[in-house]
């Protein structure tokens, strides 16, 4: 019996269950020094898809030439700017119609696609990486602490830890709050339809 609750537990805590897990779980963040073309300025930014190929190594993803199937979970992102919500641009991480990688958007909803032809665990760092966006503890793109304040929620509650470091799981809603002007109200769900 014991034995049987560790596992139900272990289950949960690692993300097993799609009700309770928040993602909380860190994962490695790419060293964004070696990050070529990072766009450190205000939103919106452009799908970063320039110094995309050089990025990849770095990031630990791959150019794929069809998407993965081994792993396929999705996430939404919302950004907001001073109450102001941005859009996430279409076609982060498809390459010119010549390659996709593991973490990419197919349109502007917000959608993220994790996509990959083996199971292992992704970040938000990683995504923002394949985007081309400056992401750490300190900074989302051109906003920085203390001087611009801002805070990531994950499915409606603040996610105090680096959100680069965060690991992706199904169906999570991640959204970013910067400056002062809050928007009406920080999104906790996402109606993923048949993803």
């Amino acid at each position: 019996m014991i034995a049987l609750l560790a596992v139900v537990l272990a289950f949960q805590f690692t993300g097993g269950s799609n009700k309770s897990t928040t993602g909380a779980a860190t994962g490695k963040a790419p060293n964004e020094s070696q990050l070529i073309g990072l766009q450190t300025g205000p939103a919106p930014w452009n799908p970063g898809l320039d110094h995309l190929t050089d990025r990849l190594k770095p990031i630990g993803v791959s150019a794929l030439g069809q998407e993965g199937t081994v792993e396929h979970i999705h996430q939404h992102l919302d950004i907001f700017v001073d109450g102001k919500h941005i859009t996430v641009p279409a076609l982060i991480g498809i390459y010119d119609n010549q390659y996709l990688t593991e973490l990419h958007t197919h349109d502007t909803s917000g959608v993220m696609h994790v996509e990959s032809p083996t199971k292992r665990d992704f970040t938000l760092g990683q995504f923002f990486g394949v985007w081309g966006v400056r992401l750490d503890s300190n900074c989302v793109g051109g906003y920085c602490k203390p001087k611009t304040p801002w805070r990531m929620y994950v499915n409606g509650l603040n996610y105090p830890g680096d959100p680069a470091e965060l690991v992706l799981k199904k169906h999570q809603e991640i959204a970013f709050v910067i400056g002062n002007k809050r928007p009406k109200q920080v999104p906790s769900t996402y109606n993923f339809g048949g993803l």
